[in-house]
C-alpha cells in the first residue's frame, strides 16, 4: 500500500537589497521642456465632450505663445521647476540596450526618487538646482503634417540637478549605475530633441555630464 507524501519544494527568495546613490548632473547642452499644458488638456476635453459638433462653426482663437511657454513647464504648487523623474528612468532603461543588459530587468531595478510633484498632473519631478527657463520658439509639424510654431521652455547648457537613484544592488553595482548615467547623459539624453527621440534623430539637446561632487 502506497502512502501519499506531501512534496514540499524549497523556494529561496532573498529580500530586495536596494541602495540609493546621489549624483550631480550638469547639462552640456540645452534642455527643452514641452509639458502638455493644463489649457491644452481643457481644450481637448471640451472638444471630446462636444462630440461630432465640436468644430462646426467654431472660430479659431489666436495662439497665446507666452501662455504656451508657461504651460510647457513642469512646476510644483510652490513654484519649483523640475524635470520629470520618468525621463531619467526611461533613459536609463533605454541605455541598457547599449551594454546588453535586459531592459525588462532594468525596469524592475532602477528608480528615480522625486523631489516634488507637478501641480497640474502630479508628475514626479527632480528639481533644478541651477539654471532658469527662457522662452524659445521652434518650427514643428503637427500629426497632420501641417507646419506649426511652438513655444517651449529652454534651459541653457550649464543647468544642474541632484539625482537620487534607487537601485537593486543584486542587479547593479554603484559603478554600474554611474556608468549607466554617463551613457544616458552622452548617448541618450532627456527632454525634447534628445538623441533617443522616438520620432527623430534629435536636436542635440538634453545631454549632461556627472559632476565630481554629490
Amino acid at each position: 500500500m502506497s502512502t501519499n507524501k506531501e512534496v514540499r519544494e524549497n523556494i529561496a527568495i532573498p529580500a530586495p537589497k536596494f541602495r540609493t546613490a546621489v549624483f550631480t548632473i550638469i547639462g552640456t547642452a540645452p534642455y527643452v521642456q514641452n509639458q502638455f499644458s493644463q489649457k491644452a488638456r481643457e481644450i481637448m476635453k471640451a472638444k471630446q465632450q462636444a462630440g461630432s459638433v465640436a468644430n462646426k462653426g467654431k472660430k479659431r482663437d489666436p495662439k497665446d505663445f507666452l501662455a504656451n511657454y508657461i504651460g510647457a513647464q513642469h512646476k510644483t504648487a510652490d513654484g519649483h521647476n523640475g524635470i520629470p523623474a520618468s525621463a531619467f528612468r526611461t533613459a536609463s532603461i533605454s541605455a541598457c540596450r547599449l551594454v546588453g543588459f535586459k531592459m525588462t530587468l532594468a525596469k524592475l531595478s532602477v528608480f528615480i526618487e522625486a523631489d516634488g510633484f507637478d501641480a497640474v498632473d502630479g508628475t514626479p519631478l527632480v528639481y533644478f538646482t541651477k539654471g532658469k527657463p527662457k522662452y524659445c520658439e521652434h518650427a514643428a509639424r503637427n500629426d497632420s503634417g501641417v507646419a506649426d510654431i511652438r513655444a517651449r521652455a529652454m534651459w541653457d547648457a550649464g543647468w544642474e540637478a541632484k539625482l537620487r537613484v534607487r537601485y537593486d544592488a543584486d542587479q547593479f553595482t554603484l559603478t554600474d549605475i554611474s556608468n549607466l548615467l554617463c551613457r544616458v547623459g552622452q548617448q541618450v539624453g532627456i527632454g525634447e530633441g534628445r538623441a533617443d527621440s522616438p520620432n527623430s534623430c534629435g536636436m542635440g539637446w538634453g545631454f549632461f555630464d556627472l559632476g565630481d561632487g554629490k
